[in-house]
């Protein structure tokens, strides 16, 4: 059974949902979305041993907009997320997002130093290279953008992977299509210039980067690098896979529960490297 409830953060109202008892794990939505994105996941991660905490970000889904506007600065959500697991009594949680949720999971990872079970971090590396910044900051004016949700809907059928059955597919592109442009540009922006570069060395939990071979926003090989500069660093490169891993794949809560049991080893033990990987 799904608890939904709101908090206060940061001055604003944020819609939380909590599922299941035992290890934290901490779910964040991608940009412009909302934690409906993790409505599959949820109750069978729960029931496999996990309590699932799944908030809307500020100015997403159920929650208030952010007192300041609309994010542009991931490090910002970063904060608002360790601030949420302080008030909700959390401590060693996992942290696992996917794309700007992927990015604020390394960010968290960075700031918690060794207070955190693990992180995955789906679609995200440490500087994203391939999206451009003046297009985004055209785009919000809405006279740059009269298509919006259009595109948002054609954009996302874009980066589903091959593997997708049609009918999941749209399913996917046309829940996106509920976003707002304002938020969910400025949320790309925050995820097009937050450079976690010089800093993801300094994760100390153990972090698997997940990335899908049908991702035409992600460079492959820019997710590996970012995995290695973890000191428990691995990646995983999904065939057949796009840009949202929990959304395209059936079942997907039980192949997490599979990355999480590895994190969980990998904080256990005394000594050891990170490792880079490729996994269908």
């Amino acid at each position: 059974m799904i608890q939904a409830g709101y908090l206060t953060v940061r001055g604003a109202l944020a819609y939380v949902e909590q599922s299941g008892s035992g290890r934290p794990v901490l779910c964040l939505h991608t940009a412009g979305q909302s934690g409906v994105q993790w409505r599959q996941t949820t109750e069978r991660l729960a029931g496999l041993g996990y309590r699932v905490i799944v908030p809307d970000l500020p100015g997403h889904g159920r929650s208030e907009p952010a007192t300041g506007g609309p994010v542009r600065d991931l490090g910002d959500y970063a904060q608002w997320c360790l601030e949420l697991l302080e008030l909700l009594d959390v401590h060693e949680p996992f942290v696992v997002g996917c794309s700007i949720g992927g990015k604020i999971a390394l960010d968290v990872g960075v700031r918690a130093g060794e207070g955190l079970a693990g992180v995955v971090a789906m679609a995200a590396d440490a500087r994203n290279s391939r999206t451009s910044v003046s297009g985004l900051r055209r785009e919000l004016e809405d006279a740059a953008a009269p298509s919006r949700s259009d595109r948002t809907y054609f954009g996302t059928l874009a980066v589903v992977g091959r593997s997708v059955p049609p009918e999941r597919a749209e399913l996917i592109a046309t829940m996106h299509r509920r976003e707002d442009p304002l938020v969910s540009t400025s949320d790309l922006l925050g995820w097009a210039t937050h450079d976690l570069r010089a800093s993801v060395h300094r994760i100390a939990c153990p972090t698997h980067l997940v990335v899908g071979d049908d991702d035409l926003w992600l460079d492959v090989a820019d997710v590996v690098w970012t995995a290695q500069q973890i000191p428990h660093g691995a990646v995983t490169v999904l065939e057949g896979i796009g840009h949202y891993p929990m959304e395209e794949i059936e079942d997907f809560a039980d192949l997490l529960h599979g990355w999480l049991v590895e994190l969980a080893v990998g904080r256990t033990a005394t000594s050891g490297h990170g490792s880079t990987r490729a996994e269908e």
